[in-house]
Protein backbone atom coordinates (compact mmCIF):
# COMPACT_ATOMS: atom_id res chain seq x y z
CA UNK A 1 0.00 0.00 0.00
CA UNK A 2 2.85 2.31 0.86
CA UNK A 3 5.67 2.73 -2.63
CA UNK A 4 8.74 3.94 -0.55
CA UNK A 5 11.25 5.74 -1.48
CA UNK A 6 13.46 6.28 1.00
CA UNK A 7 16.58 8.54 -0.40
CA UNK A 8 18.30 8.96 3.36
CA UNK A 9 20.02 6.43 5.68
CA UNK A 10 16.98 7.22 7.81
CA UNK A 11 15.93 3.57 9.21
CA UNK A 12 11.78 3.35 8.32
CA UNK A 13 9.41 0.86 9.93
CA UNK A 14 7.17 0.18 6.95
CA UNK A 15 4.95 -1.87 8.60
CA UNK A 16 3.92 0.63 11.42
CA UNK A 17 3.17 3.47 8.64
CA UNK A 18 1.38 0.45 6.54
CA UNK A 19 -1.02 0.58 9.65
CA UNK A 20 -1.56 4.15 9.71
CA UNK A 21 -2.29 4.13 6.20
CA UNK A 22 -4.46 1.56 6.01
CA UNK A 23 -6.61 2.74 8.93
CA UNK A 24 -7.41 5.84 6.64
CA UNK A 25 -7.69 4.58 3.04
CA UNK A 26 -7.35 1.26 0.77
CA UNK A 27 -5.53 3.61 -2.14
CA UNK A 28 -1.70 3.18 -2.37
CA UNK A 29 0.68 6.36 -1.51
CA UNK A 30 4.03 7.18 -2.29
CA UNK A 31 5.74 7.70 0.82
CA UNK A 32 9.35 9.81 -0.43
CA UNK A 33 12.13 10.70 2.71
CA UNK A 34 14.47 13.48 0.79
CA UNK A 35 17.14 15.85 1.90
CA UNK A 36 16.97 19.88 2.68
CA UNK A 37 17.77 20.98 -0.99
CA UNK A 38 15.23 18.70 -2.86
CA UNK A 39 12.47 19.51 0.05
CA UNK A 40 13.44 23.59 -0.26
CA UNK A 41 12.79 23.06 -4.17
CA UNK A 42 9.63 21.57 -3.99
CA UNK A 43 8.23 24.01 -1.33
CA UNK A 44 9.68 26.67 -3.49
CA UNK A 45 8.23 25.49 -7.00
CA UNK A 46 4.99 24.44 -5.23
CA UNK A 47 4.38 26.55 -2.59
CA UNK A 48 6.47 29.52 -3.46
CA UNK A 49 8.11 29.62 -0.03
CA UNK A 50 12.14 29.40 -0.57
CA UNK A 51 12.78 27.52 2.57
CA UNK A 52 12.32 23.56 3.72
CA UNK A 53 9.45 22.51 5.28
CA UNK A 54 8.75 18.80 7.60
CA UNK A 55 6.23 17.33 4.89
CA UNK A 56 4.73 18.11 1.90
CA UNK A 57 1.46 16.45 0.03
CA UNK A 58 0.29 16.05 -3.46
CA UNK A 59 -2.58 14.60 -3.99
CA UNK A 60 -3.72 12.57 -7.54
CA UNK A 61 -5.03 15.10 -9.82
CA UNK A 62 -8.50 12.82 -10.40
CA UNK A 63 -11.91 12.88 -9.58
CA UNK A 64 -12.52 11.40 -6.13
CA UNK A 65 -15.10 9.43 -7.23
CA UNK A 66 -12.51 7.40 -10.39
CA UNK A 67 -10.11 6.91 -7.56
CA UNK A 68 -11.50 3.53 -6.26
CA UNK A 69 -12.29 2.21 -9.41
CA UNK A 70 -8.88 2.33 -11.42
CA UNK A 71 -6.99 1.88 -8.49
CA UNK A 72 -5.20 5.64 -9.02
CA UNK A 73 -3.02 6.31 -6.01
CA UNK A 74 -3.86 8.73 -3.36
CA UNK A 75 -1.08 10.91 -3.72
CA UNK A 76 2.58 11.31 -2.68
CA UNK A 77 4.15 12.54 0.80
CA UNK A 78 7.33 13.93 1.28
CA UNK A 79 9.46 14.27 4.49
CA UNK A 80 12.08 15.54 5.21
CA UNK A 81 14.26 13.95 7.12
CA UNK A 82 16.11 16.23 9.03
CA UNK A 83 13.01 17.19 10.49
CA UNK A 84 12.71 13.44 11.57
CA UNK A 85 15.29 13.92 13.30
CA UNK A 86 15.10 17.44 14.36
CA UNK A 87 12.05 17.15 16.15
CA UNK A 88 12.62 13.41 17.59
CA UNK A 89 15.53 14.85 19.42
CA UNK A 90 13.83 18.09 20.60
CA UNK A 91 10.34 16.24 21.78
CA UNK A 92 12.74 13.24 23.08
CA UNK A 93 10.75 10.68 21.29
CA UNK A 94 12.12 8.05 18.35
CA UNK A 95 12.42 9.47 14.52
CA UNK A 96 10.10 6.26 14.06
CA UNK A 97 7.25 8.47 16.30
CA UNK A 98 8.23 11.46 14.36
CA UNK A 99 7.97 9.45 10.80
CA UNK A 100 4.79 8.54 11.94
CA UNK A 101 3.23 12.17 12.95
CA UNK A 102 4.66 13.75 9.67
CA UNK A 103 3.02 10.87 8.20
CA UNK A 104 -0.25 11.10 9.81
CA UNK A 105 -0.25 14.47 8.86
CA UNK A 106 0.46 14.09 5.44
CA UNK A 107 -1.98 11.50 4.84
CA UNK A 108 -4.68 13.87 6.07
CA UNK A 109 -3.73 16.19 4.01
CA UNK A 110 -4.11 13.69 0.75
CA UNK A 111 -7.71 13.29 2.14
CA UNK A 112 -8.62 16.59 1.56
CA UNK A 113 -8.17 17.88 5.29
CA UNK A 114 -6.64 21.42 5.49
CA UNK A 115 -5.59 22.93 8.52
CA UNK A 116 -5.26 26.24 7.20
CA UNK A 117 -8.46 26.81 6.09
CA UNK A 118 -10.55 24.10 8.44
CA UNK A 119 -12.08 24.65 11.72
CA UNK A 120 -10.05 22.77 13.81
CA UNK A 121 -11.35 19.29 12.30
CA UNK A 122 -7.61 18.12 10.89
CA UNK A 123 -6.42 19.05 14.43
CA UNK A 124 -9.12 16.98 16.01
CA UNK A 125 -8.25 13.88 13.00
CA UNK A 126 -4.52 14.27 13.71
CA UNK A 127 -5.71 14.04 17.74
CA UNK A 128 -7.37 10.68 17.68
CA UNK A 129 -5.22 9.10 15.57
CA UNK A 130 -2.26 10.02 17.32
CA UNK A 131 -4.03 8.25 20.52
CA UNK A 132 -5.10 5.08 18.11
CA UNK A 133 -1.51 4.31 17.69
CA UNK A 134 0.24 5.28 20.70
CA UNK A 135 2.01 8.19 19.57
CA UNK A 136 3.54 11.00 21.24
CA UNK A 137 1.29 13.65 21.97
CA UNK A 138 3.84 16.59 20.28
CA UNK A 139 2.31 16.97 17.34
CA UNK A 140 -0.69 17.86 19.01
CA UNK A 141 1.29 20.55 21.25
CA UNK A 142 3.12 21.81 18.13
CA UNK A 143 0.31 22.68 15.82
CA UNK A 144 -1.65 24.55 18.91
CA UNK A 145 0.73 26.77 18.83
CA UNK A 146 0.36 27.74 15.32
Amino acid sequence: MIDLDNQTTLAVDLEALEKIAESLSTQEVELIITDDETMRELNAEYRDIDSITDVLSFPMEAPFTEQPIFDIPLGSIIIAESFVKEKAAEHGHTMQDELSLLFIHGMLHLLGFDHENDDGEMRAREKELIEQFDLPKSLIVRTEEY
